[in-house]
């Protein structure tokens, strides 16, 4: 692969990139802390009727508990699924040590979460035996320094490379060469291409493309009839073909926080303090990073899952948590009395500044559990 990936094939020179994405991250490391949890069914997250899994664990996996599914609904599934809540500062610390890793191999790092991480090693491979070797020494220090387990996908761009790192999950590593490209796209579901969300996914059936080689068997002019200008991304990607760079430093958009409440709520007496405490957790984060934003976002979701979202832009950038809460407020009151009682709050702070530019990757935005 290495001779390989330093051709050039009709274009620029390729890249030889790395994605490592740990093994279900927040299962992993609660497993690793508390010895009797592991080999068992395990949820990161609420287990009550509106709780959310933030994370499952490969036992809970098989019985088809996923992030994002309700509590209730994993319980089914699932009814010896162990609970357990999340405790996002062990999972900060150690993506820290993560981040420290990659960094001794590369300073060309985007992490997209706490848990995976794109990183252009075309630089410092020739040093180190190559990408291959590269993804396999950090894979190592991962297992050695935290106990925990990655995947890595080795390829010539970050399309390939991502694919490739869920291809031998757990615990796996895949390469991908510039001469495999092409044949491993068209064996792939498009429903697995990074940027083909479920809605174009299910269009893409309806159209009668469900794998690479479907889509590559469509014409641009074709695929710019039903898919617009997404049409020549589309294009590139059943052709093995992406050009989006490695980027060290991603400008933050927004950062914010929401919560499910335990029940409905439709005084402002009920929904004042929740949103007061939802305001705190934002600007714990946004405070210590010094990250400003103009742009207050109001997140409304009624008992019956109807979503209504307001937003303010300020003249400069809220100054502090007193002045995110009361702009919070003060949407809030604009919707009540609410027309149903009200399931879930979040506030977003968006339109960040100049100063936004993160030293390490802030956590996602998944419900407080």
């Amino acid at each position: 692969m290495e001779q390989a990936v330093n051709d050039s094939v009709g274009g620029p020179p390729l890249r030889k990139i790395i994605h490592v994405d740990m093994d279900a991250f927040y299962a992993s490391v609660e497993q690793r802390d508390r010895p009797e949890l592991r080999g068992v069914p395990l949820a990161v997250g609420g287990g009550g009727p509106r709780g959310v899994v933030a994370a499952a664990s490969y036992e809970a996996r098989k019985f088809g508990v996923r992030s994002a599914m309700a509590g209730a609904a994993a319980r089914r599934r699932c009814p010896e699924l162990v609970f357990v809540s999340p405790r996002f500062e062990a999972y900060r610390a150690v993506s820290a040590q993560i981040r420290a890793i990659f960094e001794s191999c590369t300073p060309h790092v985007e992490p997209l979460s706490l848990d995976e991480a794109y990183l252009d090693v075309t630089d410092a491979a020739p040093a180190h035996g190559g990408a291959t070797a590269i993804a396999k020494a950090i894979r190592a220090r991962i297992r050695e320094d935290t106990g925990l387990t990655a995947s890595a996908g080795v390829s010539y761009n970050k399309f390939l490379a991502k694919l490739a790192s869920d291809h031998h999950k757990p615990d796996g590593l895949c390469v991908i060469t510039p001469a495999k490209g092409p044949a491993f796209v068209a064996s792939i579901p498009v429903s697995r291409f990074h940027g083909v969300g479920p809605v174009t996914a299910a269009k893409m059936k309806r159209l009668g493309i469900e794998t690479g080689a479907d889509l590559l068997a469509r014409s641009l002019p074709w695929l710019e009839c039903h898919f617009g200008s997404s049409a020549p991304y589309y294009f590139d990607l059943a052709r093995a073909v992406c050009h989006r760079p490695v980027r060290a430093h991603r400008e933050r958009k927004s950062l914010g926080a929401e919560d499910t409440f335990g029940e409905d709520y439709r005084t402002e007496a009920d929904l004042l303090p929740q949103l007061h405490r939802i305001a705190g957790i934002v600007w714990e984060r946004a405070a210590p990073r010094g990250v400003r934003g103009r742009t207050v976002t109001l997140k409304i979701k009624y008992a019956d899952f109807t979503l209504n979202t307001r937003a303010r832009t300020l003249p400069a950038p809220v100054r502090d948590q007193d002045e995110l809460f009361a702009v919070g407020a003060a949407l809030l009151r604009a919707e009540l009395p609410p027309p149903r009682g009200i399931r879930l709050l979040g506030l977003t702070l968006s339109k960040l500044g100049d100063d936004a530019e993160l030293a390490e990757p802030i956590a996602p935005e998944l419900p407080l559990l």
